[in-house]
């Protein structure tokens, strides 16, 4: 997958983008990020690329001539364009699977109070966000899309099946987890997940999944449970224990 990030700080992007699981992957040639400056395509002797927006306000807004600049630079006419934004939709698992079936992607970090919308209309940019909150730019919800779509990507992650596997994509939130020694600080790991029995661990898996959702995101379980799915007949048993909701 090719993702194009356009933005005014591509110097943000080296740590996260070329570190990890996300550096294996571009090593491997699964994921090509490349980041374009903006300000490369600003005609202002000291490059800037921003002004005051019409009709008065505050702040500055992000030029629309450097954006188009930059547009073009990336051939972005031929390619799905993502603008982070606070008023676009939310970004959610359905999103992030999308987009992560697609061969190239360009991703439009705005900064200051925005861009001009012409930038957005023209290039038929989607507005999206990773929250209902505000922050200095574009970059930080950019890294966090690439991140999340990058994970979905076949052979990205060392085990297929473990993204799908993980909270939220499994339709739970994830049962806790524990590694060696068996015992710290007097805190012993749960006897069941060291006696071998692979059934019991499993419905211990899932019913702290399941207690962990209904307490944390009833939203999700109501949606997880209101879906087709074909349970056991112990996941049923603790189910209609946790939920007292029969099957």
């Amino acid at each position: 997958m090719n993702i194009d990030v356009l933005t005014l700080f591509p110097e943000m992007f080296g740590p996260v983008v070329g570190g990890s699981i996300l550096g294996r992957a571009a090593a491997k040639g699964i994921l090509n990020v490349k980041t374009t400056d903006i300000r490369d395509f600003s005609n202002d002797k000291h490059n800037r690329a921003d002004d005051y927006p019409f009709g008065g306000g505050g702040g500055m807004v992000m030029m629309a001539d450097p954006i188009f600049g930059a547009m073009e630079s990336v051939s972005a006419a031929d390619k799905k364009v993502i603008y982070m934004s606070p008023r676009g939709r939310i970004l959610d698992q359905q999103k992030i699977i999308e987009l992560s079936q697609l061969d190239n992607l360009v991703i439009l970090c705005g900064h200051y109070e925005g861009v001009d919308q012409r930038a957005l209309d023209y290039w038929n940019a989607e507005e999206v966000s990773i929250g209902d909150y505000v922050l200095t730019g574009g970059e930080l919800p950019a890294m966090v899309l690439i991140d999340a779509v990058a994970r979905m990507i076949p052979d990205v992650l060392g085990n297929e099946n473990s993204a799908l596997d993980e909270s939220i994509y499994s339709g739970l939130l994830e049962h806790p987890q524990y590694t060696k020694p068996r015992q710290y600080r007097g805190i012993e790991v749960p006897e069941v997940l060291t006696n071998g029995n692979h059934k019991l661990i499993d419905e211990w898996k899932f019913r702290q999944a399941l207690t962990l959702t209904q307490e944390r995101r009833p939203d999700l379980l109501e949606e997880y449970l209101d879906k087709d799915r074909e349970f056991t007949k112990g996941e049923k048993r603790i189910i209609e224990e946790i939920t007292k909701r029969k099957l």
